[in-house]
């Protein structure tokens, strides 16, 4: 049976918390739903076309594969005349090992925000992933102090890599305390540590404080093989005054917006007592209505480019959704089936939505980006780059060797800084000047036994040449006036083949089309 929904009101806060009533065989699928909602919100704007092949397959294999296709696999899709070929090529996606790889590094980036790799985290992520575990068991197992199973134990990296210290500053319990409210509910509550928020009533210091109570106990523990958490929890409320207001208040520990746990008369001697377990429990539950949404809007900015909810952590009743019943609408499904990341993301991917062209229509010059109805061009994640670049200058038996050599430098040169949300990635005189200059990614376009280089010289047709080096690397074929602009150039100097070839494929790597999502 299938569900329908009464979206009912989160009385303190006016937000949409949705619970599943009777249900409906004839609700037409999500994707379905989704594309009705976006037209309806349209303002009778002209939304783009539907991206052609080529764009659609290019931003699919980099959305669900972390790259780029290789020529052949553009070839065969190409080629295909079925119907349901874009289908068939998601369902592969998502049943193919590189989907793991791809949603194990966007993960790590949005939950330790270039903090550092750890191997027991990866496996996390990695089993995590392979098995569609639910998104509300993950969040548990990271906020758990001490994880129940051993491959959950690499999840208290989450915790302990923030409970380091750094330099001589002292462990930053209040960035901690932050960090949860950001990247599991979606609210920045850095501002109301030391008061009521200035500009967002909602977020006042007790809800700060209440949170803030069960991490400042926080430090890591000695535990091997991985260190965990420990905890040493307040035996009475903690007091807070604010910088306005010199009254005392006091709180007990509490998940923001939520109810005050109730803190034993006597600490128990042992650990049966913990209000990071209870936050554990409580905060990642379909019943709070932050919890379900902030997830399902990180979704959407994945794969869309752009949140629903825009900060991604400033969720309030005075920032709504650009749709709220498409808000309303994906948080709902997402508790009704329990949430399953991966059916959500595939929902999405099935939009028309989603496989709009990022060619605005003729009639349209300025549609704004925040209707959905032509496709945001992002830029690659710096995984993404190195897996792609790789992926279309090497000869196939050197792709994941290469890659995993370069990774470390592309990192360095092309991510965000360690701590810094990589909610968008902009270009900078760094990633420039790296992709102009470093030895080793200069290397990638020097001829070498089987690389695309090297194929491209064994080409003597100029008609075939030019198709198998932009499909290669663009993922598309080449216009007319492409291939009549490379055959002349290899014509005038044919001594220069070799040179000419190398720096023209220089410049399609290192060009805005081949960096950007499509």
């Amino acid at each position: 049976m299938r569900s329908i929904w009464l979206a009912i009101l989160f009385c303190s806060l006016g937000l949409g918390l949705v619970v599943p009533i009777a249900a409906e065989d004839s609700k037409p699928p999500l994707h379905a739903q989704i594309d009705a909602l976006v037209e309806r919100e349209s303002a009778g704007h002209l939304p783009a076309a539907i991206a052609d092949d080529a764009e659609f397959h290019r931003r699919i294999w980099l959305d669900f594969a972390g790259r780029i296709p290789t020529s052949s696999s553009t070839r065969t899709f190409l080629a295909d005349t079925s119907a349901d070929k874009r289908q068939k090529l998601l369902d592969e996606l998502l049943a193919a090992p590189s989907y793991v790889d791809r949603q194990l590094e966007a993960f790590h980036v949005i939950l330790m925000e270039r903090r550092g790799e750890n191997p027991a985290w990866e496996k996390f992520l990695r089993n995590s992933f392979e098995k569609n575990r639910p998104w509300d068991e993950m969040v548990r197992a990271m906020l758990q102090p001490q994880p129940a199973s051993e491959a959950d134990q690499g999840a208290s990296f989450f915790l302990t890599k923030r409970l380091e210290n750094y330099g001589q500053n002292p462990i930053d319990h209040p960035g901690l305390t932050r960090d949860i409210g950001r990247l599991f509910l979606g609210i920045d509550l850095q501002c109301a540590q030391c008061h009521n928020h200035l500009f967002v009533d909602e977020y006042t210091q007790a809800e700060f404080q209440g949170l803030y109570a069960v991490v400042q106990s926080l430090k890591i523990g000695k535990s091997e093989p991985f260190p965990l958490v420990v905890e040493k929890p307040l035996a009475k409320k903690l007091e807070f005054v604010s910088v306005f207001d010199p009254t005392q208040q006091a709180i007990g520990p509490r998940v923001p917006f939520g109810k005050e746990f109730e803190i034993p008369a006597e600490l128990p001697k042992d650990s049966s007592y913990s209000p990071l377990a209870l936050i554990a429990t409580e905060l990642p539950r379909s019943e709070n209505p932050f919890f379900a949404r902030n997830i399902a809007n990180r979704l959407w900015h994945l794969l869309l480019g752009r949140g629903l909810i825009e900060p991604l952590d400033v969720q309030h009743t005075g920032n709504p959704a650009t749709h709220p019943e498409l808000m309303d609408l994906l948080t709902s499904e997402l508790i009704a089936h329990k949430f399953d990341l991966k059916w959500l993301l595939r929902e999405v991917a099935l939009t028309k939505t989603y496989q709009r062209s990022s060619v605005l229509p003729s009639s349209a010059i300025n549609l704004p980006h925040d209707k959905y109805l032509v496709a945001i061009p992002r830029r690659m994640s710096a995984e993404q780059f190195v897996r792609s670049i790789v992926q279309a200058t090497s000869s196939p038996d050197e792709v994941d060797a290469t890659a995993t050599k370069l990774k470390p430098r592309v990192l360095a040169a092309l991510a965000n800084p360690a701590r810094e949300p990589e909610d968008r990635r902009n270009p900078s005189v760094q990633s420039a000047l790296f992709t102009s200059n470093d030895e080793e990614l200069l290397a990638l376009i020097t001829r070498r036994p089987g690389n695309l280089l090297d194929r491209l010289i064994g080409i003597d047709d100029p008609h075939l040449l030019a198709e198998e080096l932009y499909l290669s690397v663009f993922g598309r074929l080449p216009e007319d006036a492409e291939r009549t602009e490379l055959k002349s150039l290899l014509a005038e100097k044919p001594e220069q083949r070799e040179l000419l070839l190398g720096h023209w494929l220089w410049g399609m790597v290192a060009s805005t089309e081949f960096g950007v999502n499509h």
